[in-house]
């Protein structure tokens, strides 16, 4: 813990100009105090809330590595399977030291694949340590599904189609049994009752629509209505999503979490790429949060969310990473400023002001979490900060330039000078203080390497999978 952040200038999110460098207190991991700068700083540094990851999976490597790039979000999950188990520990250090390198104080971490053999809880157990040693605030949303591992339905059809050998690879890998629902919600609370600190929560994570049945959604939002716990659930992330939800729920699918109990102000939605003006409202009147995820939506051809809409009717909006940045390195800095290039508005109709932009992401990227506060460094605040170099960032220095200009025109996390989280400096100058990331991530390769054979038959089988799942969404059983 530091009890002082000297010689920083703070960002403006309400359009006035940036002060005088000033002196953080620090006390209890909180803002203390915050006056003028007692030195003249050897360089510039630019201080502003941390950022938040409110839509993540804490994937240890990219997906791409296991040939999964170029792919539609319904071939992209099944092609996770070519990854091999590994330590939990080992992969969640990589992917939240990843986080915490980039800028991100708080990340969701909506886990979908438990790495096993151990039990759910004891792995649980392990996330939470990683967290501990990295030092940011993280949510884990358990993963919750009871239906279509496969496709959203007609599974038969897929499995119909695949030579036998095939087949028997691909009913071992998605078609076992899974957990009916008492046992589900009852397994959330016990990982709850081990794991929970102040910067470490649960959240119920039901993957979506598509594979969850009413009575999972129903028993979920009952027990969110009970003890408060958020949700955080994908929904209308892809076309063939959208097709089917219109069949699915012929009232709407955002009308049917309504009436399941789901639709509050304790719900999450990733994505809504496809959400409709009605959907939209509905979700704004609930008081719900969207999760946009602006490069994962790229790279797995989901298309554009409607986010200026979403906002121009006045749903509250986060940002989320979901392992999937631009470049592939959890850079959410210049996710942030991506999300406002792609929403904040055309020629000169603004639809939301950068500073109001990043406020924004912020303070409801933490309700979304669970974290403490809107966010703002202001005194009594957490001592969630990240700082920037500004003179890296102001690399031309030709004249006087507001730093918001700076920040929203070239800003990435290679500007990251240090990361504190609860007035822990977790980074500093590129480097995860509390655990080795390279050393974490060069293990974590090997062990994949050194995994893979135990995958091949899947990867073989995957020949016959891939254009099988494709023909049964193109061919209309999943599209519009």
């Amino acid at each position: 813990m530091i009890d002082r952040l000297s010689g920083v200038i703070l960002l403006p999110t309400d359009g006035s100009p940036a002060g005088p460098p000033v002196d953080l207190s620090i006390r209890e991991g909180r803002i203390a105090q915050i006056t003028a700068a007692a030195d003249p700083p050897t360089r510039r540094l630019l201080a502003m809330p941390a950022l938040v990851n409110a839509h993540d999976h804490a994937r240890p490597l990219s997906p791409t590595s296991f040939g999964a790039a170029g792919k539609p979000l319904e071939t992209w999950l099944l092609r996770l399977a070519a990854m091999p188990a590994i330590d939990p520990y080992l992969g969640a250090v990589a992917a939240l030291g990843r986080a915490a390198r980039a800028g991100a104080g708080s990340v969701m971490a909506h886990y979908t694949r438990f790495q096993g053999p151990m039990a759910p809880i004891d792995e649980a157990k392990e996330i939470a340590r990683a967290a501990r040693d990295v030092g940011l605030r993280v949510t884990l949303a358990v993963f919750m599904r009871d239906r279509n591992p496969l496709v959203y339905e007609g599974e038969d059809s897929v499995l119909m189609k695949l030579p036998d050998g095939v087949r028997a690879v691909i009913e071992t890998q998605f078609l076992s049994s899974m957990p009916g629902v008492v046992e589900q919600i009852a397994n959330v609370e016990a990982i709850a009752a081990e794991t929970e600190s102040a910067l470490f929560s649960i959240q119920f994570g039901p993957s979506g629509p598509q594979w969850c049945s009413d009575a999972l959604i129903a028993a979920i939002g009952e027990a969110s209505r009970q003890t408060g716990r958020r949700v955080h659930m994908h929904l209308l992330e892809t076309r063939y999503q959208r097709a089917f939800a219109d069949r699915a729920y012929p009232e709407g699918v955002v009308e049917r979490l309504k009436t399941l109990g789901l639709l509050t102000p304790r719900l999450t939605l990733a994505h809504c790429v496809h959400a409709r003006p009605a959907e939209l409202d509905a979700i704004a009147a609930a008081g719900a949060i969207i999760a946009t995820n602006p490069s994962s939506n790229l790279h797995l051809k989901s298309g554009i969310a409607p986010i200026s809409a979403a906002l121009s009717r006045g749903c509250r909006v986060a940002l989320g990473v979901d392992g999937s940045a631009f470049d592939e390195d959890d850079d959410i800095v210049r996710e942030m400023r991506l999300g406002h290039f792609l929403h904040g508005g055309w020629g000169f109709d603004s639809v939301i002001e950068r500073g109001a932009w990043l406020s924004a992401i912020v303070a409801n990227g933490r309700f979304a979490n669970g974290a403490p506060g809107p966010g703002a460094l202001t005194v009594g605040a957490p001592a969630d900060i990240l700082v920037l170099d500004l003179d890296a960032l102001d690399r031309d220095a030709v004249m006087a330039v507001e730093p918001i200009d700076l920040v929203f025109a070239r800003a990435s996390a290679a500007h990251v000078a240090r990361l504190m989280v609860a007035g822990r400096e977790i980074v500093r100058d590129g480097r995860v203080t509390g655990v080795d990331l390279n050393a974490a991530e060069g293990a974590l390769r090997r062990h994949y390497r050194e995994k893979m054979p135990s995958r091949a038959a899947f990867v073989e089988a995957w020949r016959d999978l891939e254009p099988a799942v494709a023909a049964h969404y193109r061919d209309g059983l999943g599209c519009c």
